[in-house]
């Protein structure tokens, strides 16, 4: 990882942190989606691509002008969730010729951009990151608390890949979650996954991994 432009927020990445970001993507997928059909069988797992620049008023209200990159009515994106959404209804349209329903995962695995305050590289409060998202939707009727598995099971996979972690309620509450917990890996005091219960998609319960895929291979190769 440089800094080549030597502007606080934005690196470069070599081959090799490349390979490892792949790597932990396809492992955290793999296994999230393991734990999910251990539970029910019936949860489909949908990837999606959305458009790096998106309407602005597709975005959050918790995310104001100043800290987005705004450019007329579009910005781009501060985080990955509108264009799973937009996918995720997409999806559930009866009118489609293949019918899908509840329970299923839509993910992404693309570039976010804030406008965070100039901190050194150590800090990992990129301007340009890549996020690892997945949204899990199921009906809000549901019995079963998939997040009752799927904490415990993100916690253990990503210790296995950086270190010990540990699990903790987030000292921020967004105004679409029920709650958020997040994933602090101990030997840096780092976030390295958010998890929310989210109450903002019409007609389904969404419980979203968030994982910030690049703090992982810069906490990765600190290990290494």
């Amino acid at each position: 990882m440089e800094n080549l432009y030597e502007r606080n927020g934005l690196v470069f990445w070599n081959e090799d942190e490349i390979r490892v970001r792949e790597t932990f993507v396809s492992m955290l997928v793999a296994d999230l989606t393991s734990c999910l059909k251990a539970q029910n069988r019936a949860f489909e797992v949908f990837r999606c691509e959305a458009p790096v620049l998106t309407p602005r008023e597709l975005v959050n209200p918790n995310y104001s002008s100043e800290q987005m990159y705004v450019v007329g009515d579009l910005t781009l994106r501060p985080e990955t969730t509108m264009g799973s959404y937009a996918w995720a209804r997409h999806l559930l349209n009866p009118h489609n010729e293949r019918k899908v329903r509840l329970p299923f995962v839509v993910w992404q695995h693309g570039k976010s951009f804030r406008r965070e305050q100039d901190q050194p590289t150590k800090f990992m409060r990129l301007k340009e990151f890549y996020q690892l998202e997945l949204q899990i939707l199921y009906a809000p009727n549901t019995s079963n608390d998939y997040s009752v598995a799927v904490i415990p099971r993100v916690e253990k996979t990503l210790s296995k890949l950086l270190g010990r972690c540990r699990i903790e309620p987030s000292d921020r509450l967004p105004d679409y979650a029920e709650w958020t917990k997040d994933v602090i890996l101990e030997a840096t005091d780092m976030e390295v996954c958010s998890i929310s219960k989210r109450k903002d998609f019409e007609g389904a319960t969404v419980l979203e991994v968030a994982v910030g895929t690049d703090r992982c291979v810069f906490n990765f190769a600190r290990e290494v």
